[in-house]
């Protein structure tokens, strides 16, 4: 090489001599290393940084040997500010070849230039770096999280059990009981075994290229979110419990009294009507008064969980008995409003035939008193009334059409009918 030549490498080496001791420095400052030196580690993480740490002290090793071939390479650069040509040979030789010599390992001697040292160191620095940088991360994001975590379950498990929710009681206090051992086991492993819970990026070689796997955190807090949602809905209860209770008993109070009511319409319609099929009426409802009166001393006794499932359930069943009532009562006088409506239709009819002047009409007449006593008579029978209705129909309607063909006269109270 001319002088020149070796001044220029010569720089060159000593700036990535520099690089490489910064480097070296500050993985040794690295707090994941530091937390990592002083870690009980187990499984994948043990595994690693029992490698990581050979490598560091190989590093060192390393880089001791390319100090003293640089210091040696600068010491016969100084010697003459012009160098002669065997200084030049020689740095040649320590710069340019593979003048060091490494040992240990599985290799008794292994000769290198500065470009094979360089490289080496920087991937065994890579692979080291990889380990702290990832268990850093880890540490980093989950134990903090995790901790946060349980000083929320610890709240919850408090009020869960002070409303009753607990273990063996209610399966909320059953999924409490489960969050709070996944949790202790969760933190138990990130501590000793960070990179387990370390996901790499797909194709990414960057030391420390990825991300926390937060999977099982993120189903813990889910599964506390829904025990807080379950909590949450006990507590409501022992807040509106007795305001339900009243609601409930008034339901159920209606449904009794409409299904009364039915029973006796069902007594009136048989004695009425003839010939007509009503359905029978149930009794009241006691399973319900019986959960009723359950659920009344679960309030008293403080039984939040147990009464927070039986309101909804009565609720429900509540407001269903109260339709079936009602639908009951319905069925059950359907006949009489049957008869209801044929005797407002046969009026309206006769008010007509009255308005046309045609209410005396000897055949409207006896129609009419036909199936009046048919309907003003018990028992009714609604099929042959119905009939006799739609006779004096027919009989007004030939009777009043034909003479609404005629001129329009006034009416002698004023107003206009046809002739």
């Amino acid at each position: 090489m001319s002088r020149e030549e070796a001044d220029r490498l010569l720089a060159r080496i000593g700036a990535e001599h520099e690089a490489i001791e910064s480097s070296l420095l500050a993985l040794q400052d690295h707090a994941g290393r530091r937390l990592l030196e002083g870690a009980e580690l187990s499984g994948t993480t043990r595994e690693r940084w029992v490698r990581a740490e050979r490598t560091v002290t190989r590093l060192w090793a390393d880089f001791d040997i390319c100090t003293q071939a640089l210091g040696t390479a600068r010491e016969v650069r100084g010697r003459r500010r012009t160098p002669a040509r065997e200084d030049l040979e020689v740095l040649s030789r320590l710069l340019t070849e593979k003048s060091m010599v490494l040992s240990g390992g599985d290799r008794l001697a292994e000769h290198v230039g500065w470009p094979e040292l360089v490289e080496r160191m920087n991937d065994g620095y890579a692979e080291v770096l990889d380990v702290v940088v990832a268990a850093d991360a880890v540490w980093s994001a989950l134990p903090a999280r995790i901790d946060m975590l349980s000083a929320e379950l610890r709240r919850l498990s408090e009020l869960a059990h002070s409303v009753g929710v607990r273990p063996g009681e209610h399966p909320a206090g059953d999924d409490l009981e489960q969050v709070t051992a996944e949790l202790t086991a969760l933190r138990r492993e990130v501590i000793s075994d960070p990179l387990a819970f370390w996901h790499r990026n797909g194709g990414s070689s960057a030391p420390g290229g990825g991300r926390p796997d937060t999977g099982r955190y993120d189903t813990a807090a889910r599964a506390l979110d829904d025990i807080r949602r379950e909590v949450d809905a006990v507590i409501g209860v022992r807040k509106d419990a007795e305001e339900r209770l009243i609601g409930l008993r008034d339901v159920l109070s209606r449904a009794d009294r409409t299904l009364a009511e039915a029973r006796t319409a069902r007594g009136e319609v048989l004695a009425k009507i003839a010939a007509s099929e009503v359905p029978a009426v149930s009794g009241p409802p006691t399973a319900l008064q019986e959960e009723l009166t359950t659920a009344a001393h679960y309030r008293r006794s403080s039984q939040w969980h147990r009464l927070s499932p039986l309101l909804d359930s009565l609720e429900q069943r509540a407001q269903e008995e109260l339709e079936r009532a009602r639908e009951s009562l319905s069925a059950v006088t359907a006949p009489l409003a049957v008869r209801a409506e044929l005797r407002g239709r046969l009026d309206a009819y006769k008010a007509k035939a009255a308005r046309l002047g045609r209410a005396g009409d000897p055949m409207l007449t006896e129609r009419y008193d036909v199936a009046r006593r048919m309907l003003w008579s018990a028992p009714c029978d609604l099929r042959v009334a119905e009939q006799a209705v739609r006779r004096y129909q027919e009989a007004a309607s030939d009777v009043v059409l034909p003479r609404q063909s005629g001129p329009v006269d006034r009416h002698p109270e004023g107003g206009t009918h046809r002739e």
